[in-house]
């Protein structure tokens, strides 16, 4: 009986702490080749937490585009830019170009890794 009450202790802290923090963001985001577009990702007090975000096409593997908040690994063009101030994390794309229509997530590393939320960008 003691187990019982022990187990469900630890599934209560474990979903009281998964509930706590909620990342959200728009389900799909439309814009013209060229301009700049700014994807957001929003949290109660996500400033104070690292934010990563991601890139995937169809049919192809998750693209690591930013870690950190602002750092972009090796390989990714410099249009790509991250941000994360207050309540909203931001990725930037500069001149936008046909191939950056996408799938792209971000995750935000509260304790162990966040929830993962993601964005449809359509051309």
């Amino acid at each position: 009986m003691a187990w019982m009450l022990l187990l469900f202790q630890l599934l209560t802290l474990c979903i009281g702490s998964m509930a706590a923090y909620v990342v959200t963001q728009p389900p799909s985001v439309s814009m013209s080749l060229g301009e700049q577009v700014s994807l957001s990702c929003d949290g109660d007090g996500i400033g104070n937490h690292l934010v990563s975000w991601y890139q995937q096409k169809p049919g192809q593997a998750i693209l690591p585009l930013i870690y950190d908040d602002s750092y972009r690994p090796e390989g990714i063009p410099e249009r790509f830019s991250g941000s994360n101030s207050g309540n909203t994390a931001t990725l930037s794309i500069s001149g936008l170009q046909a191939e950056d229509e996408a799938d792209y997530f971000c995750m935000a590393y509260h304790g162990s890794d966040g929830p993962l939320s993601g964005i449809d960008l359509k051309k």
